[in-house]
């Protein structure tokens, strides 16, 4: 797929937009005056393959510790400020990576103070405009169209008070509306996008309505980085994102095929397909592994597969590229097949 031209922002030494990969982010869910479990948790956001890392901050306390949160975080850090101005300005002089701001929550005049801040520091602004933050000369307008022509107007009024560095996003918690505002905005002009369906849900949940509406643009090319939001602990949105960007080539990984099983398989295929996921969550190789049921679906079906097993009544094959390599056990056959991947 051929990727939309944008001009490219700096994140504290991460590249969004331009020719970069699709940076993975995401935000805590811990006090931000509790500088230690927010950079725990940050810690442990950036071990699963989070490349950004957002923390609220809803009062001065917090402002005030960003300082500290800043120097111990291994990832740079994104202030997210709604509705007080004041606390935005404290995000920069604590030297925070990147503002996000919802101009919605503020006033013209605020956002060009904020503007002309973040300008002189260098550092770059997401402006995020979600269903709830439309600005009122808009609101007459369709939810999608409001999005949009909002989003323009917080633009120019950002790059005429001399802030360029922007990365915008458009959320709605329909993904219908996320999408439809995101590919009428992405049309002429080169901003970075950030995407996101806000107030995705449960894991399950957003796991559904993220890949569709974040999976929808990036097949058309749009996205510079992207967050999928879900209710629940942080780290749960890694390997989603992950999933998203490995499914559309986007990002290198391994990616693990298996069959839905039926009354043919005479072992625990979804137990052994869960074991060799788990194994190989972190390793970064384009491989592609298959875990199969049965003879019909391995290793003939799956013969595109760099390795693979399949199981059968009692034993089963290890193969790579369709080729039976060895005959074992069912039992032995997860462990085999991870042996010699670690050998590749």
């Amino acid at each position: 797929m051929i990727r939309r031209k944008t001009r490219a922002v700096d994140v504290g030494g991460v590249k969004i937009g331009g020719e970069n990969p699709i940076v993975i982010q995401s935000m805590t869910n811990t006090s931000t005056s509790d500088v230690e479990s927010t950079v725990a948790q940050i810690k442990r956001l950036a071990a699963a393959g989070c490349q950004l890392a957002r923390v609220a901050v809803p009062d001065r306390e917090a402002a005030r510790c960003l300082k500290q949160i800043t120097k111990l975080s291994p990832v740079p850090v994104i202030a997210d400020i709604h509705f007080d101005p004041p606390l935005a300005l404290a995000a920069l002089e604590a030297g925070v990576d990147k503002l996000r701001i919802n101009p919605g929550t503020m006033g013209d005049r605020a956002l060009k103070e904020i503007a002309q801040a973040a300008s002189s520091l260098k550092v770059p602004v997401r402006i995020g405009v979600n269903s709830g933050s439309i600005h009122h000369k808009y609101r007459h307008l369709s939810r999608v169209d409001a999005l949009v022509e909002s989003a323009h107007y917080y633009c120019l009024a950002m790059e005429r008070a001399g802030c360029a560095d922007l990365v915008v996003s458009l959320k709605s918690s329909s993904v219908r509306e996320t999408v439809q505002a995101t590919e009428q905005f992405a049309r002429g002009n080169d901003y970075p996008i950030h995407l996101g369906v806000t107030e995705a849900g449960t894991v399950e949940a957003s796991t559904i309505k993220s890949s569709i509406g974040i999976g929808a643009l990036l097949l058309q090319g749009i996205g510079d980085t992207l967050r999928v939001s879900v209710t629940g602990p942080p780290e749960s949105e890694i390997p989603v994102a992950l999933g998203i960007l490995r499914a559309l080539n986007l990002r290198q990984g391994v990616d693990i095929i298996s069959c839905p099983t039926c009354g043919r398989t005479g072992y625990d295929v979804a137990a052994a397909a869960r074991e060799v996921e788990a194994q190989l969550s972190a390793v970064d190789l384009p491989l592609r592994i298959a875990v199969m049921g049965c003879a019909v679906n391995g290793p003939g079906e799956a013969k595109h597969a760099d390795y693979g097993i399949a199981f059968g009544p009692r034993e089963g094959v290890l193969f790579a590229k369709g080729n039976v390599i060895k005959k074992m056990p069912n039992e032995e056959l997860a462990k085999a097949l991870l042996q010699l991947i670690k050998k590749t």
